[in-house]
């Protein structure tokens, strides 16, 4: 509600949340209430024990239940799916034909070297985009949009279904020059690049004053030092620009 305030004062366009879908069930109509219109849920197979095995305690139905709930809501949803080879690349036409029939959004994202993993884990596990767009121009008419939502994905239409999918390629194709991101963590820690380690603190100045100054040159600063580009680089059968912290410890 606090946030919500924003969105009738004009101030604020829209207001979006990304979950990996356990509690939508539970809070989908209060997120509706709250101002939320769209929710991005991560979503990485289709099978219950492949979803299982990833999430180490996930339940597949329960997320289903949740998208449901969600669309009940009223809320738009879109799916965001990791691309990983040899475990979802056999789904491409499947999480495809799921989202066109139930009208959600998809986006594939590129596997990031973050976290603690082996080198040779995400080596195996890292399917460019470039390849699995190809895939779906073997079975689609694929068409190259121009449209941009302020974010990183480009986006692509199967001309059969309509579908609009989009496509995240930190790797395969590098978008750095035109990011525009930070995020900023529960604990009030501002990442100003996925994939570089810095970071500033933001919770000392917002508790050294009752005023707004130190706390918008906290981060007037942060963002002066937000680096060129992150590291990320598998071309040479290693992985190299691994960040330590987990993809969850700041979100996507």
């Amino acid at each position: 509600d606090a946030m919500s305030r924003h969105l009738e004062a004009g101030t604020l366009k829209e207001l979006t949340l990304t979950t990996n879908g356990s509690q939508l069930e539970k809070y989908a109509d209060d997120l509706f209430a709250a101002g939320v219109r769209r929710v991005n849920v991560s979503l990485d197979t289709l099978d219950d024990d492949k979803f299982t095995a990833i999430t180490r305690w996930g339940r597949l139905p329960q997320v289903m239940r949740g998208i449901d709930a969600a669309q009940r809501a009223g809320l738009r949803v879109k799916i965001n799916t990791v691309a990983l080879a040899d475990f979802n690349d056999v789904e491409l036409f499947d999480l495809q034909a799921w989202c066109a029939d139930r009208d959600m959004d998809l986006t594939f994202i590129e596997v990031m070297p973050m976290g603690d993993i082996g080198n040779e884990d995400r080596i195996t596990q890292y399917w460019s985009l470039k390849d699995l767009r190809a895939r779906l121009a073997e079975r689609f008419t694929v068409t190259d949009l121009a449209e941009r939502t302020g974010g990183p994905a480009r986006y692509i239409r199967l001309e059969e279904t309509g579908q609009k999918i989009g496509l995240i390629t930190p790797l395969s194709h590098n978008f750095c020059e035109s990011c525009n991101r930070v995020r900023i963590t529960c604990t009030g820690e501002i990442y100003t690049c996925l994939g570089q380690e810095g970071h500033s603190d933001l919770r000392a100045p917002l508790r050294a004053s009752e005023d707004d100054a130190q706390l918008e040159a906290a981060i007037r600063a942060a963002i002066g030092l937000k680096p060129k580009g992150h590291d990320f680089d598998y071309s040479r059968q290693s992985v190299d620009g691994q960040v330590s912290r987990h993809m969850s410890h700041t979100g996507g």
